[in-house]
């Protein structure tokens, strides 16, 4: 057993009890968390403890249950209809060019807004056993080129298993960049171990899209091991989720920016927090979400701006928003506020006439007119769900 996998065996807490022996009894109430327990699996690691100060902190908020996760509202268990996007086990394809491959079924640190807890934590849900199908969909589907490993965290897989999911990936020609999605880095940084890094450089380009949510989280250790991945020529980018009591602050968002930056790496994504069942607590509104874009927007470097999205109910996929900066534009002009508010105008390119003879017709020069109707987008057909499902 690696030294990684000893620590999340033998530190980590991974029940209401050892909670309630490391917070007090009056604090952790262990009856009434039960249910929220029961309906989502709880493991918090050393590091990821270390970050907590005091009792409903930003870092509290994000790991340990509350009742609150039993109050459903609007919320949907499978809130991004990744499930209706999953044409085989372990793959969603939702986008063109890209696939999702769940490939681990765990996570060091269990977060507690969760957009996919109704899987993550049990391993009948995202099985290790069917990975064949997966790689025979993307080897039948050449228009995939971009795989995005994720879970549960896909770094909680022993070296020896990720390096098989590198080798079959890498053997398929069309597929050009592989991705991570994980937070090892912030609750586990043990895990960036040399070996890995010496591994990983055999698959490159691989990309790592990290998860930090509060400047707290970028420790010296999670500072460490993304250091070491960096040198290891992986690519870093940082998907950041707006949540109520964590984050929902301007400054307190532009120092996280800010420390990614300093860290080398790339805010990628600030997403709205998903309309998922037991996470609704953390939601903010909209026009927070717009009112921490306008504060980071040309009060800092366009590097520390990620693209602010909202990733659609239903399957929808991400659409990014934008503080209104745009008041108007006609054919001559557009008129616009700077990130000061100021107004600002921007002229158009004038039209040259040009003489009708200089104009060969398309069909001469073998050129297919360009129809300015609107075609249909192409309509993927989402898998029929069995009944029960």
């Amino acid at each position: 057993m690696s030294d990684w996998q000893q620590i999340i065996k033998d530190q980590s807490i991974s029940s209401l009890e050892k909670l309630a022996e490391k917070f007090g009894a009056d604090v952790i109430d262990v009856e009434a968390l039960k249910p929220a327990f029961d309906n989502f699996q709880m493991r918090i690691t050393p590091a990821a403890l270390e970050q907590i100060k005091e009792v409903g902190d930003p870092m509290w908020q994000q790991y340990v249950p509350t009742v609150e996760e039993l109050d459903v509202v609007d919320g949907v268990i499978d809130s991004l209809d990744e499930d209706g996007d999953s044409p085989v086990p372990n793959i969603t394809h939702r986008y063109p060019d890209r696939a999702l491959f769940l490939v681990s079924p765990v996570c060091a640190t269990y977060c507690r807004f969760c957009t996919r807890r109704r899987k993550v934590g049990d391993p009948e849900k995202i099985p290790l056993n069917q990975y064949d199908s997966a790689f025979q969909y993307l080897r039948e589907h050449t228009e995939i080129r971009d795989v995005i490993m994720s879970g549960g965290d896909p770094m909680m897989l022993s070296d020896r298993r990720l390096e098989y999911l590198f080798q079959q990936l890498r053997a398929i020609p069309h597929i050009e960049i592989i991705r991570i999605g994980s937070r090892i880095t912030s609750h586990l940084p043990e895990r960036i171990t040399p070996e890995f890094c010496e591994m990983v450089q055999k698959y490159h380009p691989i990309y790592m899209n990290t998860h930090f949510n509060h400047p707290s989280e970028l420790t010296p250790a999670a500072v460490a091991a993304l250091d070491k991945l960096s040198r290891a020529g992986v690519s870093l980018g940082c998907q950041t989720v707006l949540l109520k009591g964590v984050n929902d602050d301007p400054k307190v968002m532009m120092k996280l920016m800010h420390e990614l930056l300093k860290a080398r790496v790339r805010p990628y994504y600030l997403y709205m927090a998903d309309q998922v069942a037991g996470g609704e607590h953390f939601r903010t509104t909209v026009q927070k979400g717009l009112e921490i874009m306008q504060a980071l927007r040309g009060w800092t470097s366009g590097l520390a701006v990620p693209q602010f999205v909202i990733d659609s109910p239903g399957g929808g996929g991400k659409v990014p928003l934008l503080p209104e900066y745009l008041e108007s534009i006609t054919d001559d002009e557009v008129i616009f506020k700077n990130y000061e508010g100021k107004r600002q105008v921007y002229k158009q390119p004038r039209a040259v006439p040009t003489a009708p003879a200089e104009l060969e017709p398309a069909a001469e020069v073998g050129v297919v007119p360009i129809s300015r109707k609107k075609s249909a987008a192409p309509r993927r057909t989402k898998r029929r769900r069995a009944a029960g499902e």
